[in-house]
């Protein structure tokens, strides 16, 4: 009797940003690749998934971008640093200020209040 061969999973990709912090900064994948001294092809693969970052290439990504590593892997740079301020703000305010905070960003957009 044949023995059952169970394929190993694939590895998860790696979540990070660097497509979106590359095109934040409007470089193409070349000018990014020349600034660290990599293949365009490479960071093609990057930001694929097909292959993972280390952290020293991590690092040179981030300076090539005017980041920090940390921000290559948990922040959208689209996401604009207004908005993330305010929901940090409101996250510390009682539920009463939210409503009230929430009332004028609506009055100041002319959305009106119900909502």
């Amino acid at each position: 009797m044949a023995q059952k061969v169970i394929p190993h999973p694939k590895p998860e990709k790696a979540k990070h940003f660097i497509r979106a912090w590359r095109k934040y900064r409007r470089l193409t994948q070349e000018q990014l690749a020349e600034r660290i001294e990599m293949t365009s092809g490479a960071i093609s693969q990057l930001e694929n998934g097909i292959i993972n970052y280390t952290q020293p290439t991590l690092e040179a990504i981030a300076y090539a971008l005017n980041c920090e590593p940390g921000d290559l892997l948990s922040r959208d740079p689209r996401t604009d640093d207004a908005v993330h301020d305010l929901r940090s703000i409101l996250a510390k305010a009682s539920a009463t200020d939210q409503q009230k905070a929430l009332r004028i960003i609506r009055e100041m957009l002319g959305t009106g209040t119900d909502g």
